[in-house]
């Protein structure tokens, strides 16, 4: 028969859970929000594409209300990922099973899924990619550059920054399979299960595309005369 678990172990998971939910509840703070009510009460979601996040503040207020929402999104990425994780919280011990690159990962999600699902603000979230640039800035910062290089090639080449968004998302398990694994297997998961992520909450730009319908940021482009 297996021995019953120590009467301390449910006091040190204390910290798991703890740190997920502050990580959480961090995500829930949305930068367009904040942003909103610093100028007078202004609600993007009501706006544009009614997304909570950079892009659409963009669009509906201009660059630089859009740079202080993607500097909170990324900055609450980044405290989330490499702050939460090692808080010394006087009410839940550190606990010694707990990898603490999985904590990371863990607390890294969980302010993604707060993004998305924010629940100071009725649940009524963007799609995660500021966040999980964030999160990335801290986890693996090299991957930064190529990220970001992809994304700016993909929308000169389009104009579209979702699938710009998607596949520089992609991209990012693919650049830690071929430079990292088999040692970095934890990142290759979370970069993964983001990825996918991402596609999924652009899954209405997906149809816009197909539609014809999506917003296309011409000016941006490269080779729009050649595109007709």
């Amino acid at each position: 028969m297996r021995a019953a678990p120590p009467p301390y172990r449910f006091v040190l998971m204390l910290e798991l859970g703890l740190k997920i939910l502050l990580s959480y509840l961090l995500g829930s703070l949305m930068g367009s929000m904040i942003m909103g009510r610093l100028v007078g009460g202004v609600d993007i979601r009501t706006m544009g594409s009614g997304n909570a996040g950079g892009t659409n503040a963009l669009r509906t207020q201009g660059w630089m209300f859009a740079l202080g929402v993607v500097a909170i999104d990324v900055g609450k990425g980044m405290i989330a990922t490499g702050v939460i994780p090692g808080l010394n919280l006087p009410f839940a011990a550190e606990d010694p099973e707990i990898s603490r690159l999985w904590l990371m990962i863990a607390c890294a999600t969980a302010s993604v899924v707060g993004h998305v699902w924010p629940v100071w603000h009725g649940f009524r979230g963007g799609k995660g990619a500021a966040t999980l640039m964030g999160t990335l800035a801290v986890l693996a910062p090299w991957l930064l550059f190529p990220i970001i290089l992809i994304w700016a090639w993909v929308l000169v080449l389009f104009g579209y920054v979702g699938l710009a968004t998607m596949v520089a998302s992609v991209s990012a398990p693919l650049a830690v399979a071929l430079m990292r694994l088999p040692h970095d297997q934890p990142l290759f998961i979370y970069c993964a299960v983001l990825s996918l992520y991402i596609i999924f909450s652009h899954r209405s730009n997906i149809q816009r595309m197909r539609a014809g319908t999506e917003h296309r940021n011409d000016r941006l482009m490269l080779f729009k005369k050649n595109r007709g």
